[in-house]
């Protein structure tokens, strides 16, 4: 079985993972709000996902990883929601992810698995996303992450404000 024991290195990359749910709560958090409803049915061309089928997707996504995590090992493809739902969704798997690795229970996967599967997987679509956004004329402002405050263990919605944007 592909479970870790709660060794020192093994602590560690749990709080690196916990670290990078948190990072994936800011930059999607700043993708994915202050946009229009209609946003969600943006689309660029047939068969391309459109902003609300990938929400959905990450929100699957994080669902995943913590079934992996508790060894339940289950996906599922969920028809979107309304968008201000969907985001809710989102920001409710992630809670419930973190939650989990902060828990003592033991993790049923390895975590440089759960990182590069799903973990890596959503940041590739909140990539999109950001895409997206600017080609339906709602572009975010560029950031210095490495300034921002993201801290272990925030991933809802509410993130400190941007330490340094530009254009």
């Amino acid at each position: 079985m592909d479970t870790q024991t709660n060794t020192p290195s093994a602590d560690a990359a749990r709080q690196l993972l916990r670290h990078t749910l948190a990072t994936l709560a800011y930059r999607a958090g700043k993708t994915i709000r202050g946009v229009h409803e209609s946003f969600a049915q943006f689309n660029t061309s047939q068969p391309t996902r459109s902003p609300g089928q990938i929400l959905a997707h990450l929100g699957d996504l994080l669902d995943w990883g913590l079934s992996m995590a508790n060894g339940e090992r289950k996906w599922n493809s969920s028809t979107p929601l309304p968008w201000e739902q969907e985001v809710a969704r989102f920001f409710a798997a992630l809670h419930a992810f973190d939650a989990y690795l902060a828990s003592d229970q033991p993790l049923k996967a390895p975590t440089e698995k759960l990182f590069q599967g799903p973990v890596a997987d959503a940041f590739t679509h909140v990539g999109q996303l950001a895409i997206l956004r600017r080609m339906a004329g709602a572009p975010i402002k560029a950031e210095n992450y490495f300034r921002a405050e993201i801290v272990t263990g925030r991933v809802g919605s509410e993130q400190a404000a941007p330490a340094m944007e530009f254009d």
